[in-house]
């Protein structure tokens, strides 16, 4: 798995390439971490070319929205493919994230 993250004064934008599956995620993890903090910066996170995502990364995501939320910035999720929206959806998380 791949990510970038690339800051600006208003966002980050992080690039998820790949997949997120249990393997990847504890490196993930701590990529993603600073994001926990957002310090009012919203986050996009291009999903264009993940190709799976496993629980271990959809937790991830939540900690990115909950600090996010606290902080009081936005997470969007963008580009997501229809099988990676059906995780969200069996999960129940469709309605905790946006999507563009």
């Amino acid at each position: 798995m791949k990510i970038t993250i690339d800051e600006t004064e208003a966002r980050f934008l992080v690039t998820l390439d790949g997949e997120m599956d249990t393997a990847a995620a504890a490196e993930a993890e701590e990529l993603l971490r600073p994001l926990y903090k957002t310090n009012g910066k919203d986050v996009v996170i291009e999903c264009e070319r993940l190709e799976y995502i496993a629980s271990s990364g959809l937790r991830i995501l939540l900690s990115i929205l909950k600090g996010a939320k606290a902080g009081g910035s936005k997470v969007l999720l963008r580009h997501v493919s229809d099988e990676i929206k059906d995780v969200f959806r069996l999960t129940g998380f469709i309605s905790l994230f946006d999507f563009e």
